[in-house]
């Protein structure tokens, strides 16, 4: 089982990956492993964490230029794709149609022994994929649906393409799991039980968006959507800064109506509830993880005044955040 990458112009071998007949296996342990992504392409990285038949790659870099290239695989897969940052192209003579992807998009893919060419455009790109063994997929595939249906019978007829031809937008909800599943620190048969558990919600939500056929991507014009994910990114990298809605969106260079309409719209959710939510769940990491005090955790989500950060922790949890301390030392 291998993946092969070569260079489109000297048809040279970039990269090879040769994957050990456990990746689709039950009980073969967890194995991970980072490839490094260096000149002439770009910076950054490809993590990849197999195991009971479950494939996590995710990737950040910074590319130089446009890269394309040829790829080549010879197993059989069921791909939960998100594209998190940048812009892709695939397309080949085993795809039925050429696959796009742009920031913040997700679908399903089958594939069976694919073959064609790739193209990642000059940009940050960063992606998270999730490959399951079509069997293991199949079991949580709902059969009263037109759509899944077609989907099952591509999977069975062995030919590759996508679960629907419109991508969806990667929601607010979808973005935590992906994050949970990247910044996982458990090891062993807890890290196992712990991403099997998110990668399964994560697919329920792409399963039910997908089911939903009222759903339509949104009203938004594609400049205030990446505007308003510029936004929702600032936010998730500055926790301690103090911010307006009027110089948020100056920030990306919106007004104050659209970033509060596109927001409720994409994310379900207000601005401030949003960042709220975001930094009592990053407050909960701090003192879980890192074993940091309450104030020390205060201070880091921007709170001057400890006692409103323990109101803020108690409000959203139930609890001051001295008892989840207590529980867990």
């Amino acid at each position: 089982m291998g993946l092969r990458l070569y260079d489109i112009d000297s048809a040279s071998l970039l990269l090879e990956k040769n994957y050990p007949q456990t990746f689709f296996s039950i009980d073969a342990g967890i194995q991970e492993c980072v490839t490094q992504l260096g000149a002439p392409f770009g910076d950054g990285y490809y993590k990849e964490i197999f195991f009971d038949g479950i494939h996590i790659g995710f990737g950040h870099a910074n590319l130089y230029e446009r890269i394309l290239f040829r790829f080549e695989s010879d197993f059989e897969t069921v791909e939960m794709h998100f594209a998190l940052k940048g812009r892709s192209r695939a397309a080949g003579e085993t795809l039925a149609a050429t696959i796009d992807f742009e920031t913040c998009q997700h679908n399903i893919l089958y594939g069976n022994s694919i073959c064609g060419q790739m193209q990642w455009e000059r940009e940050e790109f960063q992606l998270c994929e999730i490959n399951l063994s079509p069997d293991f997929f199949k079991k949580f595939l709902p059969d009263n649906s037109i759509l899944f249906n077609d989907f099952r019978n591509i999977i069975e007829k062995g030919k590759s393409g996508l679960l629907t031809d419109i991508n969806r937008r990667i929601t607010h909800e979808m973005h935590a799991l992906i994050d949970s599943i990247i910044n996982c620190e458990r090891k062993g048969v807890f890290k196992k039980i712990f991403l099997e558990a998110k990668i399964m919600e994560l697919l329920l939500l792409q399963l039910e968006q997908l089911a939903d056929n009222s759903v339509s991507n949104t009203t938004l014009r594609k400049p205030d959507v990446d505007k308003i994910y510029a936004v929702r990114e600032f936010l998730l990298d500055n926790m301690d800064s103090n911010n307006t809605l009027v110089n948020l969106a100056h920030l990306v260079g919106t007004n104050e109506f659209t970033l509060k309409k596109g927001f409720k719209e994409l994310f379900g959710t207000t601005v401030f509830g949003f960042w709220n939510d975001a930094k009592m769940e990053h407050a909960k990491k701090l003192i879980l993880d890192k074993n940091m005090t309450i104030g020390e955790v205060s201070d880091a989500i921007g709170y001057k005044n400890q006692r409103h950060f323990s109101d803020a922790f108690r409000r959203k949890f139930g609890f001051p955040p001295s008892k989840l301390k207590k529980t867990y030392s």
